[in-house]
């Protein structure tokens, strides 16, 4: 079953995020801000892309929209990044309505749209574990009575960290949050033109069968500087120094290497 994903790298959607600006041309700004833009090349780097690259199931698709003006140097940087990841796709667009845009980019992306496939959203400063590809295929197979009987059905694994990272290394917690963005997919029955950007993911269970599992780590939350939805007062999440546990947990379900993280992010 074709399996694709999507993720927005600093793309400047008309809508999408709750940080608001007054015009498109300041949300640009904001958005291609050295300092922030930074900050997220270094999490994608080591946090976001690694575990894709790492996959064991890799016959899945990763399409990563950026915006037309997207300043030519970072275009560059970036497509440095993926050079060795040929799942990724690099694709433009100018400023739109953001759930349309991303509906249009998920559906032009199917193979064959009279077959059914899987989708998962992934953002740019966040992990999943290494099989979860493999996992997500299972668990459509495994429930294939289900599936047959509804056009969409959801998957979700509640099971993971959030991390701080930095010069001085990785500091996380372990958290249980069901619909969060990461390790969450989508099953879309063929002829069926919804995508998993048709839904906020922490309603989607509102909308179709979701099924939950509570299985080791499956993904990893990054708080950082220019989180989206941390931009207002919210609860803080106390974390704490990697154990050599932890670490090796990192390294093992999500191809997060503490010594990489500490390298790129000290700027060495």
């Amino acid at each position: 079953m074709q399996t694709i994903g999507l993720c927005r790298f600093s793309y400047p959607a008309l809508g999408g995020f709750q940080v608001e600006h007054e015009t498109i041309e300041k949300r640009i700004a904001y958005l291609y801000d050295h300092n922030r833009l930074e900050e997220r090349f270094q999490l994608l780097e080591t946090v976001a892309l690694p575990c894709l690259k790492a996959q064991t199931d890799p016959d899945f698709s990763l399409i990563i929209v950026i915006g037309d003006q997207f300043p030519k140097q970072h275009e560059e940087r970036l497509a440095d990044l993926v050079a060795d990841f040929p799942q990724a796709l690099l694709h433009k667009e100018p400023p739109r309505n953001q759930r349309e845009v991303m509906k249009e980019i998920l559906n032009a992306a199917r193979l064959d749209p009279s077959e059914p496939c899987l989708q998962f959203r992934y953002d740019d400063d966040d992990a999943v574990s290494v099989d979860f590809i493999q996992r997500l295929r299972e668990a459509a197979r495994d429930v294939a009575p289900l599936l047959a009987q509804h056009k969409t059905v959801a998957f979700d694994w509640n099971n993971g960290y959030v991390a701080e990272f930095g010069p001085e290394g990785i500091s996380a917690t372990e958290i249980f949050r069901q619909f969060y963005v990461a390790s969450l997919g989508m099953y879309i029955r063929g002829d069926c033109p919804m995508t998993i950007m048709n839904f906020a993911h922490e309603k989607i269970s509102r909308f179709m069968p979701t099924i939950s599992f509570s299985e080791p780590p499956m993904w990893v939350r990054s708080h950082n500087g220019y989180n989206d939805s941390r931009q207002k007062p919210v609860k803080q999440i106390p974390v704490k120094p990697l154990t050599d546990a932890e670490i090796k947990i990192f390294r093992d379900r999500f191809a997060i290497d503490i010594d990489h993280v500490k390298r790129v992010f000290s700027g060495a």
